[in-house]
């Protein structure tokens, strides 16, 4: 790696869990929970991808535990939306967009707090995907939301496993700064908001299912 990322990655962790815990306290508005629900959703969402990281990782408590000041964007996010949420109600987008730049961010922070414990490139791929869609789907869980992770009208994972190449593919030859990580999450951004915007789809894990389902519903 070509400079120096431990102070970066906590800026970056934390902005990633203010995204995250804004589209929380968005979602909790949506369902009409009290500000209690909002904050606690919005601390699952925000925080829940980096305490899987960090367990998995296994270098120390996680950092949602060992620094307070992790604790602050889930509190900013809840008064933010309890404030607000009444005048942007209409933006249904906002709750995606917030949720895309998480997205975007902690597929990043993932795979390179991975590559920095020594983990294998691939092995670091696949924990930046983790720590990307872990909160919201602990968060469309608790919510009683079908998951976007596994909703067949939604492209979630697939940007995050191409955030995480890409972190993984600069950081290995020397090319990741902070240049290229903006661009890498600009990417995911992009790609993540793009596919919700056109509503791109991933092949089914079967092809003809449609015509299985059918015939098994006449059944």
């Amino acid at each position: 790696m070509t400079f120096s990322f431990s102070l970066v990655l906590v800026w970056l962790d934390l902005a990633g869990v203010f995204f995250f815990a804004v589209s929380g306290s968005l979602l909790a508005a949506r369902k009409q929970l009290d500000i209690i629900g909002s904050l606690l959703l919005a601390s699952l969402v925000g925080l829940g991808g980096g305490v899987i990281r960090d367990i998995i990782i296994n270098t120390g408590p996680p950092a949602a535990f060992a620094n307070p000041a992790y604790l602050a964007p889930p509190v900013l996010a809840a008064v933010l939306v309890y404030f607000l949420f009444s005048g942007v109600e209409r933006f249904t987008s906002l709750l995606v967009l917030f949720d895309a730049g998480g997205l975007a961010l902690f597929c990043i922070t993932g795979a390179l707090k991975a590559l920095a414990a020594g983990m294998h490139p691939v092995a670091a791929v696949l924990l930046g995907v983790t720590t990307a869609v872990g909160g919201g789907l602990l968060r469309d869980i608790t919510a009683n939301e079908v998951p976007q992770l596994f909703d067949a009208k939604d492209v979630y994972a697939l940007p995050a496993f191409v955030g995480a190449a890409l972190t993984v593919a600069l950081s290995v030859s020397g090319l990741l700064n902070a240049v290229t990580a903006s661009a890498v999450a600009a990417v995911v951004f992009a790609f993540r908001v793009t596919a919700w915007r056109r509503s791109w789809r991933v092949p089914l894990a079967v092809r003809g299912w449609h015509r299985l389902g059918l015939e098994n519903a006449r059944d």
